[in-house]
C-alpha cells in the first residue's frame, strides 16, 4: 500500500516564504523600497483589505508591483501562527523546489489515464497519486477510475453525479451536518433530497435515516456518508449505514454510497480501517490541501471503473474522453501532491496523525480545566468550544463560528506553543467579557451536549476529571 512512500522522516518546520526575488535580481532600486514597505504591525493584527487596482505600466504613482506583493507576503507570513480555525495544512516547504514549474502551463485536460496530443500536462504524476490512494482505500488498480480535482466540493459533485447517473430516479440522503456542497449537488442535479437529522455530536441520526429509507422504499438510495463533518468532525458509521440498508431491504444494486472524507481521508486510514472499497461503496473524495497540504486547493476523487462509462464522453478536440466536472484541470497540483506523498510516506502520516490527536486532546483538556465549554469527538482533530464574545478575537485567530460555537482544527503545523498562545489569550479576554457578571458565557448544551457545557445552569454538574 502506498507505492510512492519513501522511508524518510518528515517533520514540520516553520514556514518562511522567500521574497519574490533575491537582491541581485531587483531592478531600478526596488529592493530598498520593498524593505521600507515591510509590514510593521504586530502578528495579532488581522489582514486588512489591500484596496488594490490594476494600473497601466508607467502610470502607477504608488508602490511598485514587487513592493505590493512583498507587503502581501509579509502580512501572510505574520498571520501563519494564527490560522487555527480552518482545515488547511500550511506546513510544507516543497514550494521552493517546485517553483520552476510555474514557468510552464500544465493542463491535465480530460481523462488522466489517456495522453493528450500536447505534452504540457502532468498526467504521469496524477496517475501515480491516484494509484497511491487506490492502494490506501483497497481497490485494485484495474478496478478504479479517478482524477485530481480542484477541491472537496468538486469531488462531492462528481461522486454524487456518478450515483445520479447510475440511479436517475434515486433519492439523495445526507445529514444536516454534511458539507454544504452536498445540498448544492442536489440543487444542481435537480435530485430528490432527504435531509437527515444529525445527533448532537454531528453524526448522522441513524434512526431518522432508517425512517426515511423505509418511506422511500420504491426508489434507489444515493447516500452521502460524511467521514468527518465540517464543523464537529463527527464520523458517520459506514457499517451501521450498510446494516440499516440491509434491514430496510435495499440490495447492493439499489443503493450508491459516496464517502466525503475531505479532511479525515488521510487520518482515519492510519487509525481504523474504515474507508475501503472492499465494502459496497461507490466513491471516496478527499481535499489535498487539507491534511496533506498544498499551496492551492485540490483534491482526489476515486470511484469504481465500471461506473464511469455513464459519464465518459469522447471529445475529439482534445483527443481524449472526459468524465470530469471541470474539464481543464490544474496540472501543477498532481505534482505537488506526488511530491508531498513521496517525501512524507506512511510513517510521516502516522506521526502527523498521532501529533494532531495528542495536541487536540491537550487543547480540549486545557479548556475543560479552565471551565470552558468544549467537545472533542472520537477520531477527530476538531475541538469545538463556546463562541468567543468579541469579533476582533475571532478575526485575530481566524476562527470559524456557527451559532454559539467556534472550533479549532488542530492541523499538523499547529504546535503546543500556538495552542498555549490561543488559550492564554482566550482566558485573558474572557475576564474582560464576563468580569462584572452581567453577561455570562453562552449555553451550548443544545449544540455539544449538557455534559460538555459549563454555562451558569450546567456548570453545577460540571466536574473536572
Amino acid at each position: 500500500m502506498g507505492s510512492l512512500s519513501f522511508e524518510k522522516d518528515f517533520e514540520p518546520s516553520a514556514v518562511t516564504p522567500r521574497g519574490l526575488a533575491p537582491p541581485g535580481l531587483i531592478v531600478n532600486g526596488d529592493f530598498s523600497e520593498m524593505m521600507r514597505l515591510k509590514v510593521s504591525s504586530t502578528p495579532t493584527t488581522p489582514r486588512k483589505n489591500l484596496n488594490l487596482s490594476v494600473t497601466e505600466p508607467g502610470k502607477n504613482d504608488g508602490p511598485s508591483l514587487d513592493c505590493t506583493l512583498m507587503n502581501y507576503i509579509d502580512t501572510l507570513t505574520q498571520r501563519i501562527n494564527y490560522h487555527i480555525g480552518y482545515p488547511v495544512n500550511i506546513c510544507y516547504e516543497h514550494y521552493a523546489n517546485l517553483a520552476p514549474l510555474l514557468q510552464f502551463h500544465l493542463n491535465n485536460c480530460g481523462d488522466p489515464f489517456l495522453q493528450n496530443t500536447v505534452d504540457f500536462h502532468s498526467k504521469d504524476f496524477e496517475v501515480a497519486v491516484l494509484n497511491w490512494f487506490a492502494d490506501l482505500w483497497e481497490i485494485e488498480r484495474d478496478q478504479y477510475w479517478g482524477y485530481v480535482t480542484n477541491g472537496g466540493t468538486e469531488g462531492n459533485l462528481h461522486g454524487i453525479l456518478v450515483g445520479r447517473e447510475l440511479f436517475p430516479n434515486g433519492i439523495l440522503y445526507a445529514s444536516k451536518d454534511s458539507h454544504y456542497s452536498v445540498a448544492k449537488a442536489a440543487m444542481m442535479y435537480r435530485m430528490d433530497f432527504e435531509n437527515i437529522n444529525a445527533s448532537i455530536n454531528g453524526e448522522i441520526d441513524y434512526s431518522d435515516l432508517k425512517v426515511k429509507l423505509l418511506q422511500n422504499k420504491g426508489k434507489p438510495a444515493i447516500i452521502n456518508v460524511t467521514i468527518g463533518t465540517t464543523f464537529k468532525g463527527a464520523v458517520d458509521d459506514l457499517d451501521v449505514i450498510l446494516q440499516i440498508l440491509e434491514e430496510c431491504g435495499y440490495t447492493q444494486d439499489q443503493f450508491y454510497i459516496h464517502c466525503d472524507a475531505a479532511l479525515n481521508g488521510l487520518i482515519i486510514p492510519f487509525i481504523k480501517n474504515m474507508i475501503t472499497f472492499k465494502k459496497p461503496i461507490g466513491s471516496v473524495t478527499i481535499s489535498g490541501h487539507k491534511f496533506l497540504g498544498c499551496p492551492m486547493p485540490c483534491g482526489v476523487q476515486i470511484t469504481r471503473k465500471s461506473y464511469i462509462n455513464n459519464l465518459s464522453r469522447r471529445v475529439e478536440y482534445i483527443a481524449s474522453v472526459d468524465a470530469t466536472i471541470s474539464g481543464s484541470r490544474n496540472g501543477l497540483t498532481p505534482i505537488f501532491l506526488w511530491y508531498s506523498l513521496s517525501a512524507k510516506g506512511q510513517i510521516g502520516f502516522q506521526k502527523d496523525v498521532k501529533r494532531c490527536f495528542d495536541n487536540a486532546k491537550y487543547l480540549k483538556d486545557r479548556l475543560q480545566q479552565a471551565g470552558i465549554s468544549v467537545m472533542l469527538n472520537e477520531l477527530s482533530i476538531i475541538v469545538v468550544l463556546e463562541r468567543p464574545r468579541d469579533h476582533e478575537f475571532v478575526r485575530r485567530w481566524q476562527l470559524s463560528c456557527v451559532r454559539d460555537m467556534a472550533h479549532v482544527i488542530v492541523m499538523p503545523g499547529i504546535t503546543r506553543e500556538t495552542l498555549d498562545g490561543f488559550i492564554n489569550d482566550l482566558l485573558q479576554q474572557r475576564k474582560k467579557w464576563y468580569q462584572d457578571g452581567r453577561i455570562s458565557p453562552p449555553c451550548v448544551a443544545s449544540d455539544i451536549g449538557a455534559q460538555n457545557c459549563t454555562c451558569s445552569y450546567h456548570k453545577i454538574d460540571f466536574i473536572i476529571p
